[in-house]
Formats: C-alpha cells, structure tokens, sequence
C-alpha cells in the first residue's frame, strides 16, 4: 500500500468532554455486525443528515482496484491512517451547527488501533481527545454476521464492541449504549436519547 501523509486540517477547539455547546453531532458506534449501518440508513430515511463510514469506503475503492479485503486490511497502521484522514477531512466540511448522525467517529480508530496492537499514531490520539460530539450512541453488537468488508468472528466482535465503548469513556464522551432492539426501535431509542 502506498504510503500516505494527511494535510494538517484547522485545529479544532480542544474539547475533552462533550456538553452542549458541542456541535449537535452524534457519533454512531459499534463493533462490526452491530447494526450500524442499518441504523445510520433508517437515520437518513427519517430525514436527518447522516455520514458514510470511512473505512468501509476505503475497503470499497480498494477492492475496486482489485486489493483483497486481506490485503487492505492487512495493511492496519496505512489504513488507520487512511480512515483519519478522510473522517478529519469529512468532519471539517460539516457545519457546526447541523445535526448529524456519523457512521463512526474518530475515537473508533483508536480503538482499533489499540485493540489491533498497531504502532501508536500520535496524530490519531490527538484527534481523538480533539474530536467533538455531543453524544456517542454504541450499539450493542447483534448475531455476527461476515460480510466482504468483514475478516472478523463472533469473539472479536465483542472484544471490539468492549474496546470501543472503554475508548469512548476513557476520552470522556456522554457514551448511550444502544440495547438489541428491532431497526427502527433503535432509531426511536436514539432520537429520544438525542
């Protein structure tokens, strides 16, 4: 994979906590097979602003140009990298003041990174405790499921799903973790948690 160096985007204000006077953006997470991009599409039918999730771009356009779903994630510290910087790119177009449903915020890289035994990226980090949402909705994971984005098992996906909800707290999110509900309860549990 080539390797890849993202432009410095403008410093966000530095924000460990999320209060209200963070953007009304509300990150969407969960280990894989959890439901999210079910939950982000039954979002933007609804009506509201919702993002696409990075990597799964990523794995897309690389498949395309006929990488493996093994090679592309194969190469972890070059996707991680990757996925940063398209999300830093995607979150400095968004206006501040709409609501928005993200697939993935910045700290879900983190947890990888940590979770995959990747070699740290200070820059990923950084953005990490930079990042702002006002809230993070962690969807409890559902019955696995693989798919072609997917080289995971049942037990990582629940040792992902713990990663990413420690990573979340440990930055000081407003964490709601999202119960195993029909599609559309689940959406309903959001919007009333918003």
């Amino acid at each position: 994979m080539p390797s890849t160096r993202f432009d410095r985007y403008a410093s966000p204000p530095k924000v460990t906590t999320m209060t209200n006077a963070s953007p009304p953006w509300y990150a969407i997470s969960g280990a894989p097979s959890s439901g999210k991009t079910t939950t982000v599409r039954l979002l933007a039918a609804r009506g509201h602003r919702t993002t696409e999730e990075q990597a799964r771009a990523i794995i897309t356009e690389e498949m395309a140009q006929g990488r493996t779903l093994e090679e592309v994630r194969g190469a972890g510290e070059w996707f991680q990298e990757v996925i940063l910087e398209r999300q830093l790119r995607l979150e400095s177009e968004l206006d501040p003041d709409e609501t928005v449903f993200l697939d993935r915020g910045i700290p879900d890289g983190l947890a990888y990174e940590r979770f995959l035994n990747l070699t740290p990226n200070p820059e990923l980090a950084d953005a990490s405790r930079r990042s702002r949402y006002r809230r993070v909705f962690v969807l409890d994971p559902l019955d696995f499921i693989a798919d072609r984005g997917r080289i995971e098992d049942g037990e990582t996906q629940t040792n992902l799903h713990h990663a990413i909800l420690s990573t979340y707290v440990e930055l000081g999110f407003d964490v709601v973790e999202v119960p195993v509900l029909p599609p559309e309860e689940r959406v309903d549990f959001i919007l009333a948690n918003v």
